[in-house]
């Protein structure tokens, strides 16, 4: 066996030994390759590890376990469409893309909107289109949203999220003081306002409100 097989056999039995049993979300995995999303030639080794990497403008690339265990929460169907608040390396959404119709992606940084594109076009997704905006007011012209997925801390679901989400739609974020432990919450809209699931706790970068400088 090569050791890109070996690899990536250590990995998809990394995420299912962590929780991660949806097999269309395993799948999905497998099927997209981490290292194309970490362009540091430092890290790239470590893509089939189970850790967070660094990735520019001071960001992270969340480790595969919880990108995994986020998808499977969210309960993505093939109709659906999805918006992401934090783009980041580009990584969950591209996961996302397998399993969904199409997927929105906001990010606040110029260079990592641009890169991720570039990875996109690599890999040959269709379905995903990543955008610069201020994630924290979501994407009101595309709204509403079948699924959320926001991959930074909030001290609350931000309202403008909540409202863009559709009457039985899911969303699933980190809620917490950025310093503090926070908490994986799953949010389903119900014909009479929000049922709010705490699933595990988790550590993200805070999510801050306008443009980065990059």
């Amino acid at each position: 066996m090569s050791n890109d097989a070996e690899r990536k056999m250590q990995f998809m039995f990394a995420l299912r030994s962590k929780g991660v049993t949806d097999k269309r979300v395993l799948n999905a995995m497998e099927r997209i390759d981490r290292g194309v999303f970490i362009r540091d030639g430092l890290f790239a080794e470590r893509a089939y590890e189970d850790m967070p990497l660094p990735i520019s403008c001071g960001q992270t690339i969340s480790q595969p376990s919880v990108v995994g265990l986020m998808t499977q929460a969210l309960n993505v169907s093939p109709r659906d469409k999805v918006l992401e608040v934090g783009t980041g390396s580009g990584y969950q959404a591209a996961v996302l893309s397998q399993l969904a119709r199409r997927v929105y992606t906001v990010e606040r940084h110029r260079r990592l909107v641009q890169t991720a594109q570039a990875a996109f076009e690599e890999v040959g997704l269709t379905n995903v289109t990543a955008l610069l905006a201020d994630g924290s007011f979501g994407l009101p012209e595309q709204a509403p949203f079948d699924r959320i997925l926001v991959t930074a801390a909030a001290e609350d679901p931000p309202g403008p999220l909540l409202a863009q989400l559709r009457e039985g739609g899911i969303m699933v974020l980190p809620v917490g003081q950025s310093d503090a432990v926070q908490s994986l919450i799953k949010v389903t809209r119900t014909p009479d306002g929000f049922d709010y699931d705490e699933l595990r706790p988790v550590r993200f970068v805070p999510l801050l409100e306008g443009l980065g400088q990059d």
